[in-house]
């Protein structure tokens, strides 16, 4: 199972001095300035493929290109799926199946029918709130682990920093988890 999220990491504050930050407008919520994230995590809750992405790309922009990565790392693409509801499109459903995703959920349906997304609501359901789980690693990562605010300054230490608060986090569930 994989989940894709993205997440606007970095400044709250815009800053002369940090001139490779973006502008991430959310929808008609908060604007905040950094860089916008895009995460896979598996089934463990661990954080597996990680792009600091330029710009202020649409989130459906990016779920191919993250699923393409996904089984250029693994070798295969996961049998199921679930991403935000940003992520949400036809084309990404027909993408996603054609790459070999059996069952691919989305967050908000978009227009999409459940049954055109997975073999049965029940499916949809534990998908679903897979993703919702997903919300909460994020959490930790913005609260426990800096991800909200970069305190380093220039792109490469923003790369570094945020890098490193994915390895620590990792680590620590690493940590936590205990074989099956």
């Amino acid at each position: 199972m994989l989940a894709g999220e993205a997440v606007a990491a970095g400044e709250k504050l815009a800053s002369l001095f940090e001139p490779h930050v973006d502008i991430i407008v959310k929808g008609s919520r908060d604007v905040d300035y950094g860089h916008k994230l895009n995460l896979t995590t598996g089934t463990s809750g661990l954080i597996l493929d990680l792009v600091i992405e330029a710009g202020n790309p649409a989130d459906s922009e990016r779920l191919l290109p993250m699923l393409e990565r996904h089984i250029a790392f693994y070798g295969e693409p996961p049998r199921q799926a679930a991403a935000d509801g940003g992520y949400a499109s036809r084309e990404n459903l027909s993408g996603a199946n054609a790459c070999g995703i059996r069952d691919m959920a989305f967050h908000k349906k978009r227009g999409l029918k459940i049954e055109d997304m997975v073999r049965s609501r029940w499916v949809y359901r534990k998908l679903r709130n897979f993703r919702a789980g997903i919300e909460a690693g994020i959490s930790c990562l913005k609260r426990a682990y800096g991800l909200g605010r970069c305190t380093w300054r220039g792109l490469d230490h923003f790369k570094a920093y945020v890098w490193s608060s994915v390895v620590a986090y990792n680590l620590s569930l690493f940590a936590r988890l205990r074989p099956t």
